[in-house]
């Protein structure tokens, strides 16, 4: 390919951002059309991106490489595989959508709002793109700070506490994660992550890595008991910030296992995996029930969340113990089962938040108690709630089921109370989704505001078709996906077994 894909990628959203900044908030229609524009330039450059990828190897691909910082070796270090495309796809696709819910929403300082999304998704492809340590946390930080004004500007009443806590948390943890990158460095004289992945390392020194990689990517999934943070910015931050939140940046947490924990520190992450299994688990059910005594839709689908985000921390992790008792194919269905998880949470988290934001929009409340017969006045709006409340709880035939039933049938292998404890969320998350949707979307209609309601516009018709045909789509035909990354997680499988010492 003779053209920076990758660099065009990051930097037309972030360059798009700065001129939708620059047009200024006395003309805010010009900011959204040009917002929009922006996000689908970005979401076109992914076709070839596709177009051009080859599933068949682990190699990175569409790599740049520049001299970036010469005293310490730092460089512009951008490539990727079969884990990182699918997560940049992902944000490309939310992105569009977050742009297209913000539309009529949003009415104060518009042209700020959308120039935040738009460098944030930059630096969000950033993250996924990046080869060179220094470069990956540089994206990494910078990502807080978009994120940091999204809820604080646009957020509920207690936006400033929420934002202040989620800024804290993540920051805690990239603290450890950089003494991690640069103790690295300090022994292979190479900020590259592919070197990393080549250092051998003596057992304590991965342990103290694997510790320093479990902190700062775990605030970021977020595992319990780290996990405080994502309820409070999911309420207070505006319908967008809680989509890009849920559908792409706890995916880096998991992306940053994959990239770094698994491949750096094998036999560390071997050694303490036990630690990631028990925190999944503890995630998977307890935060489940926790979910199950919500009052606020936002905060239940927070809680549900970090619960479903613990099946990737789990296919993950146990890929030890499937190894040790089980099959290859087991262990790479447990590592494909994580990644296909991922997307599918972004596709599901996602609608479900836009979800909750069509009613808040009408009836500005997001309790629970306030509704009650949302389908006899907005059966469209029932029809595609129904759908992804349905999805959450992992209903065969939606992309919900697929990565949960990917993990727990290779946990079988591993042992039998993993895949038994997992395999609750599948009643627990029944649950607590159909629980909040008799209660919203069924009955009679005993509120008077809700019987004034109106059913969904042509603009939120858009947005919840198009992540119901995602959801669909990769519930009834993961394979194009899985067959992305299956070289990719082969490699990575091939790093753990090698080991290190």
């Amino acid at each position: 390919m003779d053209y920076p894909l990758l660099s065009l990628l990051i930097f037309a959203p972030i360059v798009g951002g700065i001129v939708v900044l620059a047009a200024g908030e006395s003309r805010p229609g010009l900011a959204r059309w040009l917002a929009l524009l922006v996000s689908l330039i970005t979401m076109a450059l992914c076709i070839p991106l596709l177009q051009n990828f080859d599933s068949s190897t682990a190699q990175m691909q569409f790599v740049e490489r520049v001299m970036w910082i010469e005293t310490f070796d730092i460089h512009y270090f951008l490539g990727v595989d079969g884990i990182a495309v699918p997560l940049i796809v992902l944000t490309a696709f939310t992105s569009v959508l977050v742009v297209v819910a913000g539309w009529e929403v949003i009415q104060t300082r518009v042209s700020q709002y959308f120039a935040a999304f738009l460098i944030l998704e930059g630096l969000m492809i950033g993250v996924f793109a990046a080869l060179d340590a220094i470069l990956f946390y540089v994206f990494f930080e910078a990502m807080l700070l978009p994120m940091f004004l999204i809820i604080g500007m646009w957020g509920g009443p207690n936006r400033v506490y929420a934002t202040l806590k989620f800024f804290l948390y993540t920051f805690f943890g990239s603290v450890f994660l950089l003494i991690g990158l640069i103790y690295l460095y300090l022994e292979g004289g190479s900020f590259s992550i592919l070197d990393m992945h080549r250092l051998p390392l003596p057992l304590d020194a991965q342990i103290w890595l694997f510790f320093a990689f479990l902190i700062g990517f775990a605030v970021k999934v977020p595992m319990f008991p780290v996990h405080t943070w994502l309820p409070d910015a999911h309420v207070e931050a505006p319908t967008g910030g809680s989509v890009v939140l849920a559908a792409i940046m706890l995916k880096i947490g998991g992306y940053g296992f994959l990239r770094f924990s698994l491949p750096i520190v094998p036999d560390g992450s071997q050694a303490m995996d036990w630690v990631v299994i028990l925190l999944s688990l503890i995630a998977i059910v307890y935060i489940g029930l926790v979910a199950l005594a919500q009052a606020d839709m936002k905060k239940l689908i927070a809680y549900s969340s970090i619960s479903h985000m613990g099946f990737v921390t789990l296919g993950a992790f146990m890929v030890f113990q499937v190894l040790e008792n089980g099959t290859m194919e087991a262990a790479q269905l447990g590592l494909e089962g994580a990644m296909v998880q991922m997307i599918s949470h972004g596709f599901i988290s996602g609608a479900m938040f836009l979800c909750v934001g069509v009613l808040y929009d009408r009836m500005h409340s997001r309790m629970i108690g306030d509704y009650g017969g949302v389908a006899n006045t907005m059966p469209w709006f029932a029809a595609f709630a129904v759908l992804f409340s349905m999805a959450n709880a992992g209903l065969p035939g939606t992309s919900g089921f697929v990565g949960e039933f990917m993990v727990i049938v290779a946990s079988l292998q591993a042992n039998f109370w993993f895949a038994f404890t997992a395999a609750l969320t599948l009643i627990i998350g029944a649950a607590y989704t159909l629980w909040m949707v008799k209660r919203v979307i069924f009955g009679d209609v005993t509120n008077t505001n809700v019987a004034r309601l109106k059913d969904i516009n042509a603009r939120e018709a858009v947005i919840l078709s198009s992540l119901a045909i995602a959801v669909l789509a990769l519930g009834v035909y993961p394979d194009p996906l899985i067959d992305l990354m299956h070289a990719s997680v082969a490699h990575l499988l091939e790093q753990i077994q090698l080991g290190k010492l």
